[in-house]
């Protein structure tokens, strides 16, 4: 199960940290900090919910 977490905190980090360049941002943005926070929490979050069956 931490192997999953692991992954979804690392796909979640990425793609949140992604999310400003939407819209014109740059990856070094305070936006970008703070939407790759909140990914890799949500990515912590979604692995546990699947490892432990929802």
């Amino acid at each position: 199960m931490k192997t999953l977490i692991w992954i979804f905190m690392t796909i979640g980090t990425m793609l949140g940290a992604y999310l400003p360049l939407l819209w014109g941002d740059t990856a070094f943005s305070i936006s970008s900090v703070f939407f790759s926070g909140i990914g890799g929490f949500m990515g912590i979050w979604l692995g546990y919910k699947i490892g432990r069956g929802w």
